[in-house]
């Protein structure tokens, strides 16, 4: 909290010509002030051309004891007193009041209004009668919905805003009673009510309640009072003995007390809640949460209880964003959503801000050096009344609801904007520079009030003010140094410009650079701006950080910012370090990434043959940016990545694995380097791509990605057989390779190599793809309805097409259909084929369906009549072996030759007697 001594955040002071000695008074909203007086209520403009000039005048019933004002439905509400009764009475469409003989319509709350009546109540104002069974004490109107809170003893009444719908056009003002809150044990003297949440003053006492809306536990709204605990007991008996005692000139004075949160619940005031609105009302209170109590001592001094101990100024302040609001008043609509809520009540000497929303806490206690008679609360200033002065203190409203919505802004320091203290270097030029910032910035929250001009004037200053902070935070050495990024982030300067204040001046030959400005610089480096420093900049750059964070160096020098350094400086730098104390392999590697851009290729080799490939990739994995940079949402490849991809490409594919793994990149932005890298784009794949693929299905990467790498794969393997085009380079793998190192390529099966070998005319460009192909079809994780629909493109007129189909319907256990598949392209590979497939319960395939299909084709004859015959003799001596002798029989065609089938059935027959 910091106070400012005779200054005030007012522009000019107006007189408002009263006729009579003002008694009370209250603002109108943005654009007018009222003035009770008697048994009458003026109205002044206090905006436009008709400044502290008369708007209108209306008289009341009686004299006006409280008056409130609600910007929500733009009504006046009074608590007015005629012979010794108390009357509440709400003015409405108060502005239609020009004159004080103009006519007026009174109405009892909750009147319905016919349709005859709208052009009287659209251009006349409106009184609405509340009665109460009690007499009505203070009055509060909610700034958010407009509801209206009535403080009587014992119990607050709630009337919430309503409208009746006429027509179309012109909606009439209305109340309902919807909600009576029974306090007991504290007589009211000041209410606050601001969307749900209610604050209730005594003269003494503060409670501050939440309502809350969803029902718990199933509980009806007139649920049982509240049961307070044993001290809660104690202080009712406490009340009774002191009540005794005090008819015996005994005075007992409670101590003074303060419970947050549900530590309130032990206040000894008990609160029940009772509806009494309509079942079909979009709002209903259903449970009260307690969170604030607090209790003063009075003064003992004296019998009779001091105004120098009574509270005063209870306010619920809510801190709420707004969006645009239209020019016409009849057509404001706010969306307005709570940020923060604050409650603030004074004594004389000294005044209480807290915190309600989330947590109860207090946030400041602002002393006054004078007795104040009336306190004000607004987002930025608090405004005091004292007994000779008006005095204005600085508060943390706007701080703690602009940290709410932006964790950078740092509401923990005490801190005035203004040019005078740019170039200083004190804790004070921050304490001053900071507060200032806070209220520019508040002033922002709600823009919608603001003029496009005064708009872009506030955006103005509060970037330079957030440059001038970021200033002192990058100058001082203080622990919130960080402070620095944020600030010079909000401000809009970019990086040579926040270099450009630095002062580089040296005295004694020696540069000090402070931890703030260092924290700007390589978080700003590391976030790869498009922002390229020039070559004088980089060199400041990085004499910094030889001298501030030398292990950082490295890491400046591969930022795409620096891109205009002077390989020769950086290279001189790098020469100076001491590599004992950090990682050597990433300086060896920015060393030879510098010797590429000089150009020196003998350099380059003597760093990277230094250290082993392994070393090599945890170097790069330490710092991706030597492969890889960004510059305005796009990635491309280093100088040093496209020099591996020619000199070592399988360092590269597993250096960028290692990232992968290390979640330093990204699965579609590691395709899209490979693509950039090769020159690819659209839909072809460079080899290097494939090959880093496979390079992960040997990492054995997570199940999630398994199918989709398959995906990637198989497609890719297809497209080249489909179009028999070679790789564009060497793959680094061969099929051998990749069934040697990684289980989900499986060997393939040997009759797939009988069939391969029986197309002497294959093409050898593709026989690799083909083998990666069938080996993943024969590993064990491979999904083979993932490949279906890809195989209506491959055709089985090539040995390629045939050997992938029946690979996959064997998958698939379509074993008879691929027999016949194989007994018409290629019989020389049934038998092996019925050899491996054909086994345990598929076993009588050899007898039910390969026997009988061989039989067939022989009976037919053809150029592959004596192929067939022979499969027919392998078959026979399978069935031999597996059938008994009768069962044999039956299975033998009925016209075949005796003689040709006699040796099998004499081995069938004799093999029961040699076994």
């Amino acid at each position: 909290m910091v106070q400012l001594y005779n200054l005030h955040p007012f522009g000019s002071q107006q007189v408002v010509p009263c006729k009579l000695e003002p008694e009370r008074f209250c603002g109108g909203g943005p654009d007018a002030l009222f003035v009770a007086a008697g048994c009458k209520v003026e109205a002044f403009a206090v905006a436009g051309q008709e400044l502290c000039q008369p708007r209108g005048a209306f008289s009341t019933l009686g004299r006006v004891l409280h008056l409130a004002y609600s910007e929500a439905g733009d009504y006046l509400v009074a608590i007015e007193e005629k012979n010794q009764a108390t009357f509440l009475r709400a003015y409405v469409n108060w502005r239609s009041k020009r004159t004080e003989n103009s006519r007026v319509c009174i109405r009892m709350v909750g009147h319905n209004v016919e349709a005859p009546f709208q052009e009287t109540f659209r251009d006349q104002m409106s009184i609405v009668e509340m009665p109460l069974s009690e007499t009505p004490l203070c009055i509060s109107c909610c700034p958010v919905k407009g509801d209206l809170l009535v403080g009587c003893t014992n119990k607050l009444v709630l009337f919430s805003l309503k409208y009746q719908i006429i027509n179309e056009e012109f909606p009439v003002l209305d109340f309902e009673r919807s909600l009576i809150i029974h306090i007991h044990n504290i007589t009211p003297v000041e209410i606050s009510f601001c969307v749900g949440y209610v604050a209730v003053m005594s003269d003494l006492e503060v409670l501050i309640l939440k309502l809350e809306s969803n029902p718990k536990n199933g509980e009806s709204v007139h649920h049982h009072p509240h049961k307070p605990n044993s001290p809660v007991t104690q202080a009712e008996g406490t009340n009774n003995e002191t009540l005794q005692l005090e008819s015996d000139d005994f005075v007992i004075c409670q101590k003074p007390m303060e419970l947050l949160g549900k530590n309130s619940e032990q206040s000894g005031v008990s609160v029940t809640l009772e509806s009494t609105g309509l079942d079909d009302e979009k709002i209903k209170y259903f449970h009260v949460q307690h969170l604030l109590y607090r209790r003063f001592a009075p003064d003992i001094s004296s019998y009779v209880l001091s105004d120098d101990i009574k509270l005063h100024s209870l306010q619920l302040l809510p801190i709420y964003q707004t969006d645009s609001l239209t020019s016409e008043r009849k057509n404001v609509s706010q969306e307005k959503e709570l940020l923060s809520l604050f409650c603030f009540f004074s004594l004389p000497h000294v005044g209480y801000l807290y915190l309600v929303v989330k947590s109860v806490e207090l946030m400041s206690v602002y002393q006054y050096p004078e007795k104040s008679q009336q306190a004000v609360l607004t987002p930025q200033f608090l405004h005091v009344i004292t007994s000779n002065n008006l005095q204005c203190f600085t508060v943390r409203c706007s701080a703690a609801a602009a940290r709410e919505e932006d964790p950078y802004v740092d509401s923990t320091l005490k801190v005035d904007y203004s040019n005078t203290y740019k170039t200083a270097k004190t804790q004070s030029c921050i304490h001053l520079l900071s507060e200032a910032h806070l209220l520019v910035r508040a002033a922002l929250m709600d823009a919608s009030q603001l003029e496009p001009g005064e708009k872009a004037e506030l955006l103005e200053a509060f970037k330079e003010s957030c440059g001038h902070l970021g200033d002192c935070y990058s100058r001082l050495d203080t622990q919130y140094s960080h402070l620095a990024l944020p600030y010079y982030k909000m401000s809009g300067l970019s990086m040579a410009e926040v270099l450009a204040r630095v002062d580089w001046a040296v005295e004694d030959g020696s540069q000090k650079y402070e931890r703030g400005l260092i924290f700007y610089i390589s978080h700003s480096l590391y976030e790869n701006l498009d922002e390229e420093l020039s070559e004088e900049l980089a060199v400041k750059v990085v004499q910094m950080f030889h001298v501030a964070e030398p292990k950082q160096l490295p890491h400046i020098l591969c930022s795409p910012s620096m891109k205009n350094i002077n390989p020769l400086t950086a290279m001189s730098y790098l020469r100076k370090l001491d590599t004992s104390g950090f990682s050597s392999i990433l300086v060896t590697l920015t060393k030879a990434a510098m010797a590429l851009k000089m150009g020196d290729l003998d350099m380059y080799r003597n760093e990277v043959k230094s250290h082993s490939e392994m070393k090599l990739v945890c170097g790069f994995i330490l710092e991706p940016r030597l492969l890889i940079q960004q510059k305005k949402e796009q990635m491309f490849p280093t100088e040093l990545a496209v020099h591996l991809k020619e000199t070592q490409p399988g360092l590269l594919v597993a250096s960028i694995l290692g990232l992968q793994k290390n979640n330093k990149i990204g699965i579609e932005e590691a395709d899209s380097f490979f693509k950039v890298l090769c020159g690819k784009d659209g839909d072809t794949i460079p080899q290097l791509l494939v090959d880093f693929w496979e390079a992960q299905l040997i990492a054995c990467l997570p199940d999630v990605l398994l199918q989709e790498l398959f995906y990637k794969l198989t497609s890719q393997y297809i497209w080249r057989l489909l179009k028999r085009q070679p790789p564009d380079t060497i793959p680094l793998r061969t099929s051998k390779d990749l069934i040697n190192a990684c289980s989900h390529y499986g060997l393939i099966y040997p009759w797939v190599n009988v069939l391969i070998t029986s197309d002497s005319l294959a093409d050898k460009n593709y026989t690799e793809d083909l083998s990666k192909l069938q080996s993943l079809i024969c590993g064990p994780s491979f999904d083979i309805a993932s490949i279906v629909p890809f195989l209506e493109s491959l055709s089985e007129d090539t040995v390629a097409g045939l050997s992938v189909q029946v690979l996959c319907r064997t998958r698939l256990k379509e074993y008879e259909q691929c027999i016949d598949t194989l007994l018409e392209r290629c019989p020389e590979a049934v038998i092996p084929y019925a050899n491996h497939e054909l086994k345990e319960e598929n076993r009588t395939l050899w007898w039910k369906k390969l026997l009988p299909e061989l039989c067939q084709r022989i009976k037919c004859g053809g150029e592959k009549y004596q192929l067939y015959l022979s499969s027919l003799k392998e078959t026979l001596s399978v069935v031999a072996v597996e059938l008994e002798l009768r069962d044999f029989l039956n299975v033998l065609p009925e016209d075949g030759t005796a003689a040709f089938f006699l040796p099998y059935l004499i081995y069938c027959s004799r093999k029961k007697s040699l076994t």
